[in-house]
């Protein structure tokens, strides 16, 4: 439902706020004076194609907000945003965040409804057309859902098993290649390539790295090397008492020493050139690397693609097995397809004269005797719908879309509304309006009793929980609102400017008098409209 609405520079819309309520609300106003200017800041709010020669003329853009209450309880609100520029791109935002205009028009599409010339028509349109009908006939079309979901899965799941004999086959011979080269790597350590690097760097130089730790050795234990400099320093200190600390470390420090050079004798003496196995090492890295140049990053990478491998593999040798099985699910779930679809084609092809019937002796009591409402239904399963329409007697038929006049647009999707709300659909299949209405021109055209209809059925309408807006240049209609707003146009210096506000109940009075007579202050023209007023109460 639309709580508020905030138009500022569009058109001769200098600033605007409206805020409004549930039930049905007139819009009314003189000629010019920027009615269909509110609807026109509606639709921009859906989503609809921004003209930039609708900014006004002394500013650089045009700003339009919404602020919607969402579901039933009306707990939640949404705000939606829209920015026209002079010139460049739109924007558009939702709850503050910028949106594309397409997010836009899918957060909108659920919230309004517009009815009238060039407005966003939800139920013209072919699918929500045949929700219409599933709707207004009680047809439950789950079922038929799920049969044709649970086919796409099947068809899926063939389709990843393999194609043709020919390319199984050959997927099958890769796997099996790829398989065997993995396994003949005989992966069990997934560190194995680090060990290996280090190998490889200790028998690359172990000519080099015995040298060196024959060379260090000495430097520790010949005559004259570190150990035997070391005991003669502890010597000359040795019985100096100011020096018995020192000495004590000195000796830990010829300790270390001593087991050091034993370790550097061990690995030195370790280390033999073996050139066989440098070899060996570095084929056995190459062989990795090839690995990881195929399957993976790491050798992790490549024992977990090796159980991938495997997996496919038996898929594809048990495939006759697993195809037999997944064809047989995909025949019967196609026969039981085909009997529901059948099932929901004929309730679809039973509800559509109804349908048309009840719409047709509806748009008779507002205003059109002479229409002609009619619903085609193709396709085994119905789910070809098109509503068609004829205003004048003896012309056929045509797409509704095509033929039909805003107002008649209009006075059509009324009529249908009413036809399902009469009949209990939206609320039997959960599959109703938008929580907000809005007609245009819906008057177009009518007066008299057809425009008390228009009003007393665009009341009905909003009785069912939700919000009607109707832009009306008929006091018979407007009569029948909740709420009013009175669009005037004001002349100030060289420009026009349009406000707009909320009426009272005297304030009404004198508006309807000005539609019904052009002069608000006809006294006849007032006592008709109070008149009015007290009939719609009345009813």
């Amino acid at each position: 439902m639309l709580l508020e609405l905030r138009v500022k520079d569009l058109g001769v819309i200098d600033e605007l706020s409206l805020t409004l309520g549930d039930g049905m609300w007139a819009v009314t106003g003189e000629t010019g004076a920027g009615k269909t200017l509110i609807v026109e800041a509606v639709n921009l709010l859906l989503g609809g194609r921004a003209d930039p020669r609708l900014v006004r003329p002394t500013a650089s853009e045009a700003v339009i907000e919404g602020r919607f209450a969402l579901g039933p309880d009306g707990q939640n609100e949404i705000v939606l945003r829209r920015v026209v520029p002079a010139s460049g791109r739109t924007r558009a935002y939702i709850d503050g965040g910028l949106a594309t205009t397409g997010e836009l028009a899918a957060a909108g599409a659920e919230l309004v409804e517009v009815h009238g010339q060039h407005a966003h028509h939800r139920l013209a349109r072919a699918g929500a057309q045949r929700a219409a009908l599933d709707d207004f006939g009680g047809i439950d079309t789950e079922e038929l859902r799920r049969l044709r979901t649970e086919e796409r899965s099947l068809l899926e799941s063939l389709d990843a098993l393999g194609g043709d004999d020919r390319g199984r086959a050959r997927e099958l011979d890769l796997l099996r290649f790829q398989i065997a080269e993995i396994e003949g790597a005989a992966l069990d350590d997934p560190d194995e390539e680090e060990r290996l690097i280090r190998e490889e760097e200790v028998l690359a130089d172990a000519v080099a790295h015995r040298e060196a730790a024959g060379s260090a050795l000495a430097a520790i234990r010949d005559d004259e090397g570190a150990l035997a400099r070391l005991a003669e320093a502890i010597g000359q200190l040795r019985d100096r008492t100011p020096f018995n600390e020192v000495v004590s470390r000195l000796r830990g420090l010829l300790d270390e020493l001593d087991d050091a050079a034993s370790d550097l004798r061990s690995q030195g003496e370790a280390i033999e050139p073996d050139p066989d196995r440098l070899a060996a090492v570095g084929s056995r890295r190459q062989v990795l690397r090839d690995l990881r140049r195929k399957y993976g990053v790491d050798l992790v990478a490549v024992i977990a693609e090796l159980e991938e491998l495997r997996e496919r593999a038996l898929e594809l040798e048990s495939w006759e097995t697993r195809a037999g099985a997944l064809e047989a699910d995909l025949r019967a779930v196609r026969a039981a397809e085909e009997i529901e679809a059948d099932r929901v084609g004929r309730l679809r092809r039973e509800a559509a004269s109804p349908l048309a019937a009840a719409v047709s002796a509806r748009l008779g009591a507002l205003g059109l005797p002479n229409a002609r409402f009619e619903v085609e239904v193709g396709g085994r399963d119905g789910a070809e719908v098109v509503y068609q329409f004829s205003a004048n007697r003896g012309a056929p038929p045509q797409e509704l879309q095509r033929v039909a006049s805003g107002g008649e647009l209009a006075r059509c999707m009324l009529a249908l509304r009413l036809a399902l709300r009469e009949d209990g659909s939206s609320r039997r299949t959960g599959v109703g309006p938008a929580s907000t209405q809005i007609f245009d021109e819906v008057d177009a055209g009518i007066g008299g009793a057809a425009a008390t209809a228009v009003g007393r059925a665009l009341a009905g309408l909003a009785e069912t929980g939700g919000q009607v807006l109707v832009v009306t240049h008929l006091a018979q209609v407007a009569a029948w609102a909740n709420g009013h707003v009175s669009v005037t146009k004001l002349h100030a210096e060289d420009q026009t400017v349009s406000s707009a506000r909320v009426l009272g109940t005297a304030d009404r009075v004198v508006e309807l008098a000005r539609m019904l007579s052009g002069s608000p202050d006809s006294e006849r023209a007032r006592a008709h409209a109070a008149e009015l007023l007290a009939e719609a109460r009345g009813s």
